[in-house]
């Protein structure tokens, strides 16, 4: 597709090695939005205050308040609240999606549920038949998972938008523009050959080369739902900032 006329920057909060926007960074440029990643794991500081468009928090092995661990995500959890305050669209992926519910005011809980990991089937909810990202995907779409934390209550007035048969919170929106997910619709199957097999094992998984098959197998039409998901949300991105005047 072509790139818009406006040009919007999204900050995007990387929080770990392996861990970036993946296929997404193309994806958000072919709607006009260029990603501006900050690689807090490695000590690049975060703003104080959120001066993009848009605001991307993407995965990481972390809980949303582990500050210990991960130092920098008191100042992640201020660019969130910002964001839902001025109503900043934001996506977050993941722990960035577990963060969003958490800030709203929604739990999160380490080692719960059953882990998923790779390709996994979805449903959507009839809520997200009026989404104005998720509106029109297939009922069953499939993404790649990778997690063994989740959350367990979305915050009040929250938009439930997406489940799976062992994880109900996988997609939602707070407000009119910020959307969090609990899978990866950034990643392609390629990534999964790096997980670590201990880890895997641990959590009863198969192992990455299984994995990476399997993934493989659903990859186009995963890559047709979630290239369909990025470039709506950069067009909610261009045409808010298009309405304030954001760079």
């Amino acid at each position: 597709m072509s790139v818009t006329g406006t040009t919007a920057t999204a900050l995007a909060v990387q929080h770990q090695p392996g861990g970036g926007l993946g296929r997404w960074a193309q994806w958000l440029a072919e709607r006009g939005v260029t990603p501006r990643v900050v690689h807090a794991y490695e000590g690049e500081p975060l703003p104080d205050r959120l001066e993009h468009s848009a605001l991307i928090v993407l995965g990481g092995a972390y809980l949303p308040d582990d500050d210990v661990d991960a130092p920098w995500l008191p100042a992640t959890r201020k660019l969130v609240r910002q964001a839902l305050a001025e109503e900043t669209p934001m996506f977050g992926i993941c722990l960035g999606g577990q963060m969003l519910a958490q800030v709203a005011g929604g739990d999160v809980r380490g080692n719960h549920g059953t882990p998923e990991f790779g390709s996994t089937r979805l449903s959507l909810r009839p809520e997200a038949a009026t989404d104005p990202v998720f509106q029109g995907l297939p009922a069953h779409p499939v993404a790649i998972e990778n997690h063994v934390d989740a959350i367990t209550a979305l915050p009040a007035g929250a938009h439930w938008l997406v489940h799976s048969e062992h994880c109900p919170y996988q997609g939602f929106r707070v407000g009119s523009a910020a959307w969090g997910v609990q899978f990866h619709p950034e990643t392609t199957a390629e990534r999964i050959l790096g997980w670590n097999r201990d880890r895997l094992d641990r959590h009863g998984a198969p192992a990455p080369e299984t994995l990476h098959a399997l993934a493989l197998r659903d990859e186009p039409a995963a890559t047709g739902s979630w290239r369909t998901v990025a470039h709506r949300f950069a067009d909610v991105v261009t045409a808010t900032a298009g309405r304030a005047g954001l760079r």
